[in-house]
């Protein structure tokens, strides 16, 4: 027992201090310097451009706010995203398995897609007035949906015709292949394209949090602070929007190290 205790400590301490931790650590504080150094050197006052000095303040007195409305960001944003990965892995094993439904669902895809979903908030917003929840979690969805069906699809439809010859012939029914095969030839694809998703379906939130007359959320916060100039509220905004996005992205990560991580490649 006593032997065991150091290496688990020995473990954390290790953790604590890997390039995992402290590379993204180091990044973060350079970025902050450099940032704090632009605003000195060009004596911004902080009605102009707040400094990373101005935010502890923002965040002391608004604390309270930041607590309710993140929270309210944050679970209508993974609302939206599990909305995203339930109906774009659906579509995209209909178009991974079915040439025929690839052909007739893409241009479809790809045509939505490439419309700016700025131009869509306001539409949605005045479809369902005072439907807040639902139009912030729809906006969420439609922009996130598009990467995993694709990836879903791409995936599926790459997958090597020999493997399933084999087990076809050793009686393996469909439900097995796409099971032992298809699955997990699918994940990294699948994996790759969620930790797309999941920063597309911030920004989804956000713009429904911004232009709807109902807006809540940190969006809303921020469109509170640039209609009254307060810029290091704003800025305090954008960076509690990223801290909630590299979290999410994180869990995101070690999902995928979970189940895909078979297939991940050490650098030589």
């Amino acid at each position: 027992m006593s032997a065991e205790r150091p290496r688990k400590g020995a473990g954390i301490a290790g953790f604590l201090t890997s390039r995992a931790v402290v590379a993204p650590i180091a990044a973060v504080v350079v970025f902050l310097l450099l940032w704090e150094l632009i605003v000195w050197i060009n004596g911004w006052p902080d009605y102009l451009m707040a400094s990373p000095s101005d935010l502890p303040a923002a965040y002391a007195q608004y604390w309270d706010l930041f607590l309710v409305m993140g929270w309210q960001t944050l679970w209508r944003t993974i609302v939206g995203l599990v909305l995203a990965v339930i109906v774009g892995v659906g579509f995209g094993m209909v178009m991974g398995f079915s040439r025929t439904m690839r052909d007739a669902l893409y241009p479809l895809l790809v045509g939505f897609n490439a419309i700016p979903k700025a131009t869509v908030v306001p539409i949605v917003a005045l479809l369902f007035v005072g439907a807040h929840d639902f139009n912030t979690i729809l906006i969420a969805f439609m922009i996130s949906f598009f990467p995993i069906a694709v990836s879903v699809s791409i995936g599926l439809s790459t997958l090597e015709p020999e493997y399933r010859d084999i087990l076809r012939s050793l009686g393996a029914s469909q439900t097995t292949i796409f099971r032992k095969i298809a699955l997990p030839k699918t994940l990294p694809e699948f994996f790759g394209a969620l930790k797309v998703s999941v920063t597309l379906a911030f920004i989804g939130t956000n713009l429904m949090e911004i232009v709807s007359p109902h807006g809540r959320g940190l969006g809303a916060l921020f469109d509170s602070g640039n209609t009254n100039s307060n810029y290091p509220l704003m800025f305090a905004v954008l960076i509690a929007l990223a801290f909630l996005g590299i979290v999410l992205y994180y869990i995101v990560v070690a999902l995928e190290k979970i189940f895909a991580g078979w297939a991940e490649r050490q650098p030589g």
